[in-house]
């Protein structure tokens, strides 16, 4: 009798920890997409300004340097130069006048 209450107990127990770990899973997706997209964005307004700069190439790597002083200040490491660039690098307004992005199939 005592192995199958230990038997319930056991499933119920697994049943609640397989909820936590779903929930736990999906809402690491979903931050993951999220930050993503911020980062996406950021590039974005990075090559905004960038392209309503004078003299581009100086005027980027100033705003970049600058950038990424006040983000590291503000919300500790992962604003370094290098990543603010890949940001910049992969946003399509930079290649596309209409910022999308073309899947060829």
């Amino acid at each position: 009798m005592g192995s199958k209450i230990e038997k319930s107990k056991n499933s119920f127990y697994e049943s609640v920890k397989e909820i936590l770990r779903t929930a736990k899973n999906s809402a690491y997706r979903e931050v993951n997409f999220i930050m993503v997209e911020a980062y996406w964005n950021i590039g974005k307004q990075i090559v905004e300004e960038e392209q309503s700069g004078e003299d581009r190439a100086k005027y980027g790597s100033y705003l970049i340097k600058e950038l990424s002083s006040k983000l590291t200040d503000d919300f500790g490491k992962g604003f370094t130069t290098t990543n603010l660039k890949i940001e910049r690098e992969i946003n399509p307004s930079r290649y596309w006048s209409d910022g999308y992005v073309y899947q060829y199939v």
